[in-house]
């Protein structure tokens, strides 16, 4: 049996793999664990609990609350929000734990439960084993000794308030739309913005249970871009299901991915002195051009694996401000302790605003290298950096290429599965250099 929590707490089919009964028991593993410190010093043990619209969070959340109630653990339902917002509210009300319903920018059918600790972060790996390895321990308080499930009343404008309170620029006289994905920021997100002073169009904030991600938000942008060019706006924004990501698109409909927003809001926090050791942390699948704009603005950059967990690491342990992933992650620490797609769209916005320039100019600083990603499956992926034919194939692609390119070959955390990525000047160049590297790895690491 594999490991119970991936990269992002447990996920899978709600009342397939996610049950009631399964997230019970979770949450009594959780409490076992995560409430420890609290039961040692004598105090009733808090957490937050919080969860996306879609239909099965409801009966999901309501068996965690159960799970954790019964544990003695007094449980705050902050209801509906952001993924980082239900960490914030961790943070804000000191509470011992926080746990969110949310399968991100999955479909509906899919679900999941994620846990921060105190302050609001996430999990390291060791703490999750033991909340697996607790499974079937449960503390059995009874009397007044229960925990008490409480309507967390004002959570919303909690972590509106803190929203509004990081932006260093009002958004007077900027048009934007809103892609909520009908998802966790349909009413927040809106709200906002709005406060923020700018011009709100909103599209996929109708959430019904299940639209969540349908069609829309970060994942489907081209319903953000003709909406961006019909009402002429200045730029939109794209969140996910649980809105710890932001893509954005400029006036002309352009995607503007993560590592465009982290140009942006790299050179600003800089500028304003601002960005701690005058460091970005990105991914190794940041693109080439990025590093090209930090270098240009002699900012440096940390590349860590892919997954915001790891930018999350090394930000912490370096004390670095910025950091995210091409995929729309973009962690500001001096605000947040996980990816937040609405505080980073209020930040690109203010940007626009504070510089009068479109998003367009903004990002042009940034040098845009093409990129194929090719997926070879059914294959030995831990021999792809010990076979010599593919090395001496990768070291050839690399010299030719120059600093003007790169090679980067993945193998998949989950399945028998190599990811090729190759970047170079033009498109043509990429894609001929990709699939000859495809070719060779599944001829030789073919199972």
């Amino acid at each position: 049996m594999g490991r119970l929590f991936g990269t992002d707490g447990v996920r899978g089919i709600a009342n397939k793999d996610i049950t009631a009964d399964f997230a019970l028991k979770l949450a009594q593993a959780a409490a076992f664990v995560l409430s420890e410190e609290a039961r040692s010093r004598g105090d009733r043990p808090r957490a937050v609990i919080g969860h996306d619209p879609r239909i099965s969070s409801d009966f999901i959340s309501a068996a965690v609350a159960a799970g954790l109630a019964s544990s003695g653990v007094d449980v705050f339902d902050a209801g509906v929000i952001p993924t980082p917002g239900a960490a914030y509210l961790t943070a804000d009300l000191d509470a011992d734990f926080g746990v969110m319903i949310s399968a991100s920018h999955n479909s509906a059918p899919d679900n999941g439960i994620k846990f921060f600790s105190r302050g609001g972060h996430k999990l390291p790996d060791a703490t999750e084993d033991k909340i697996e390895a607790a499974l079937g321990s449960a503390l059995t308080p009874i009397g007044s000794e229960v925990g008490r499930v409480t309507r967390f009343a004002d959570a919303e404008d909690r972590y509106l308030l803190h929203l509004l309170g990081t932006i260093p620029h009002r958004l007077d006289g900027v048009k934007v739309v809103l892609d909520c994905a009908n998802g966790a920021a349909s009413a927040i997100s809106p709200q906002a913005f709005s406060d923020a002073g700018a011009k709100v169009i909103t599209i996929g904030n109708d959430p019904d249970g299940n639209n969540i991600n349908q069609g829309c938000g970060s994942t489907h942008l081209s319903a953000l871009q003709a909406a961006v060019v019909a009402h002429g706006a200045d730029l939109g924004i794209a969140h996910d299901g649980d809105a710890d990501r932001c893509l954005a698109v400029d006036h002309t409909g352009a995607i503007v991915d993560g590592d465009h927003i982290m140009t942006v809001l790299a050179l600003a926090l800089k500028n304003s002195g601002q960005l701690a050791r005058n460091t970005l942390v990105t991914t190794v699948m940041s693109n080439l051009g990025l590093k090209i704009a930090m270098q240009n603005a002699g900012i440096g950059i940390i590349d860590t694996k892919v997954g915001d967990r790891y930018v999350l690491e090394a930000m912490r342990e370096g004390g670095y401000s910025l950091g995210g992933e091409q995929s729309g992650h973009i962690i500001f620490s001096q605000y947040a302790t996980t990816g937040d797609g609405v505080l980073t769209g209020l930040h690109l916005a203010a940007q626009v605003a504070a510089t009068g320039k479109s998003l367009r100019e903004l990002v042009a600083v940034m040098p845009n290298f093409p990129q194929v990603l090719v997926n070879v499956p059914g294959v030995d992926k831990s021999k792809v950096d010990s076979d010599p034919e593919l090395q001496a194939l990768v070291l050839q692609a690399s010299e030719e290429l120059g600093d003007r390119g790169r090679v980067l070959l993945r193998a998949s955390g989950t399945e028998n599965l190599v990811r090729v990525m190759v970047e170079a000047s033009d498109q043509g160049t990429a894609q001929s250099w990709a699939d000859r590297i495809a070719l060779l790895v599944e001829r030789r690491l073919a199972l």
